[in-house]
């Protein structure tokens, strides 16, 4: 193994991966650095998100909610993309710069399905060869969004090694890279990995604070106090926080609390986690002995990106575990008071903000809703029992 100094996020990142694969990922790094930085790509990325994707996405003053939490939260609806999450923003930049490298081939991992259906998606746009890696135990609860990933032409594959989740797909799909570089591209699904892809997703993925930035102040005449955003791998909040970076506002990540913080049943390495390498990069994962879980399949995932590991380190962004019974409480929330249903895992972000509201330090917040809940409605309505 070896790993490489250039674009680490402080001590995290790297590209830690065995000799063979140090070039072509070089080789991706240099396509990014060169085809994606030009004017011309950038036009089409942007004709794309706006014309296939449904750019730009509504800034949702929830005033219903605003009402019940005790703060003014406006909510990023990226839940009405094409697709009915972000995962398409990274995807569409991915598939193109994928098309013009001369790749014919896409392979992806997913957890929750919603990147998967989004690779399939572009798949069929850019007339991609596509194939998905599934755990086993996602593909049992999330079948709609595997019936949709075929109905588009993809390959799905279910991974029924390790734990049959999120992690053991990213292991296979690794394995496949490693096999068929030469005319395959790997679209990652969040800011994970080795780089050059977790400076990729966010940069792909940063259309959606720049826009919101622009519109909280076009809205209020100013910035929040404060942006929230669920973690599993983090692209979703690295989307939204890198246009704020700089500005006077605070970071909030809701990771996977699962049963809370006194089990062993949760999905937080930010939180309750530890420095180590996994899947290419230096981050935080997982320590010994806790069985990763959470109600999420899309947060259901070991580590985190290296962003997020270095934002921990220097007091950029708080996060915090958001339990399984309080996602879901926030979730029947923003159903019931917007009319709204999120997503499983953007219900850990709106409990979040629900937290912050009670705390009474800020006033304006700003909350990523990554997703829509559509392919948690079996799931949910059986914990709920309102089936």
């Amino acid at each position: 193994m070896s790993d490489s100094d250039d674009h680490q996020f402080g001590e995290f990142g790297g590209r830690y991966v065995p000799e063979p694969m140090q070039e072509p990922l070089e080789q991706l790094a240099g396509a990014f650095e060169e085809i994606a930085q030009s004017e011309a790509f950038k036009e089409e990325f942007r004709h794309a998100l706006e014309q296939y994707a449904g750019r730009p996405t509504p800034l949702f003053h929830a005033e219903n909610l605003s009402e019940a939490y005790g703060a003014d939260i406006y909510l990023k609806r990226e839940d009405l993309l094409h697709g009915g999450a972000h995962k398409i923003n990274n995807c569409v930049g991915q598939a193109l710069l994928a098309e013009k490298a001369g790749k014919d081939r896409l392979i992806a991992e997913t957890g929750a399905g919603q990147h998967g259906v989004a690779t399939a998606m572009v798949g069929a746009l850019f007339d991609l060869d596509t194939e998905i890696y599934m755990g086993k135990k996602d593909v049992e609860r999330q079948k709609m969004n595997v019936f949709r990933m075929r109905l588009m032409g993809a390959e799905v594959n279910e991974v029924t090694r390790g734990g049959e989740g999120l992690a053991d797909a990213v292991d296979a799909a690794l394995e496949d890279f490693a096999e068929n570089m030469e005319d395959t591209h790997y679209l990652v699904g969040s800011v994970v990995g080795p780089d050059p892809f977790p400076r990729m997703v966010r940069e792909f993925q940063s259309v959606i604070g720049t826009e919101a930035r622009e519109q909280i102040i076009d809205q209020i005449g100013g910035l929040p106090d404060a942006c929230v955003a669920c973690v599993g791998g983090g692209s979703n909040a690295i989307g939204l926080f890198h246009a704020f970076r700089d500005d006077p506002v605070e970071f909030y990540g809701g990771e996977g609390g699962g049963k809370g913080s006194e089990s062993t049943q949760h999905a937080a390495p930010l939180a309750e986690g530890e420095e180590d390498v996994l899947h290419g990069m230096k981050t935080r994962v997982i320590g010994e002995g806790v069985d990763v879980h959470s109600v999420s399949a899309g947060l259901d995932y070991p580590s985190v990106g290296p962003e997020h590991a270095m934002f921990r380190e220097v007091g950029r962004c708080e996060y915090r575990g958001i339990t399984d019974d309080e996602a879901l409480a926030a979730f029947r929330d923003l159903s019931e008071l917007e009319g709204i249903i999120p997503a499983l895992e953007s219900a850990h972000a709106v409990a979040l903000a629900g937290e912050l509201a009670d705390e009474g330090d800020h006033d304006t917040i700003v909350v990523n809703l990554s997703g829509r809940g559509d392919k948690d409605m079996q799931q949910v309505a059986e914990m709920l029992e309102l089936d």
